[in-house]
């Protein structure tokens, strides 16, 4: 039915993942092919596949040059279990719903320019849509990945118990890490770091997560660093951050960066970390760059 609704409206050309990596190969094609857009059904992980074929369309080395303009635009059907990225970006939730809204967009010519993040470690580099994070939620999102692999679904409530589970049974002494850039002081002491390209950070259920509630697509990059991850601590934090708040979280162990282009976090030794909900292993050192204006997204 959505496919039918897009064809009304657009010629498209299908073509089905069979693999990790497989959608940044196909929006890759897509942009040496010069389409002019590039429909996307699934959820952040995808999404961000095909984002990172969108703006890296030769090598995948973080080589382009182009702009915004240069590039096919990006159009969104959720189809995962969060759908942080095309919510962040107005949509209903619900896959038929954000199809009408999208098909209004075609007909209206509507289209939004957004910024990115860009993390950069070791020889590796790679674009984000809406977060990143080191420590204890890329822990999280590694346990949840490997009850995926078991075959059992990434629902809202799992993450939620994995979460729970997870932080009262592992030992909360993480290496700590150091913030530092261009334009930002060097603090230390920080054991768990989100990276924020937008607000919010992810959903529980309906319910937006705001760590970073200034972070916007037209700005640069915002960070939430946690000095302390104790039960006091967390009991403080965990209200602030949950609905819809315009205002930044407070507390004695908190370190907050908003709008920024570019800055450092090194680790004692490594630590998890997460892109766009997609685990990636461990690092000890990595770089966030904002980079504005990359992307021109069906809206």
């Amino acid at each position: 039915m959505l496919i039918n609704a897009l064809s009304a409206t657009m010629k498209l050309t299908i073509e089905e993942t069979g693999y990790r990596g497989h959608a940044t190969q196909l929006s890759r094609e897509a942009h040496a092919s010069g389409y002019d857009v590039v429909a996307v059904l699934g959820g952040d992980g995808t999404i961000n596949e095909v984002v990172n074929g969108l703006l890296d369309p030769v090598d995948g080395k973080g080589g382009d040059q182009g702009t915004a303009a240069d590039r096919p635009a990006l159009l969104t059907i959720p189809g995962g279990s969060a759908n942080v990225f095309a919510r962040a970006l107005g949509l209903p939730n619900s896959s038929v719903e954000a199809v009408g809204e999208i098909l209004e967009a075609i007909r209206d010519g509507r289209r939004r320019t957004v910024g990115l993040g860009q993390a950069v470690w070791g020889d590796q580099s790679r674009y984000f849509t809406f977060c990143s994070g080191l420590g204890y939620d890329a822990e999280v999102i590694r346990a949840v990945e490997g009850m995926r692999g078991t075959g059992r679904k990434a629902t809202p409530a799992r993450y939620v118990n994995t979460a729970l589970h997870h932080y009262l049974s592992t030992d909360k002494r993480r290496p700590a890490m150091t913030v530092e850039g261009p334009d930002v002081p060097r603090t230390g002491g920080i054991f768990m770091a989100v990276v924020s390209n937008t607000s919010p950070w992810t959903y529980v259920g309906p319910r937006p997560v705001s760590p970073t509630p200034w972070a916007s697509f037209e700005t640069g990059l915002d960070l939430l660093g946690l000095q302390r991850l104790g039960l006091p601590a967390m009991l403080h934090l965990m209200p602030q951050i949950i609905g819809d708040r315009e205002t930044l979280p407070t507390g004695r162990h908190l370190v907050q960066l908003h709008d920024e282009k570019e800055f450092t976090l090194s680790a004692e030794r490594p630590v998890a970390f997460q892109l766009d909900g997609d685990y990636l292993g461990e690092v000890e050192q990595i770089t966030y760059r904002s980079i504005p204006a990359a992307l021109q997204v069906l809206v």
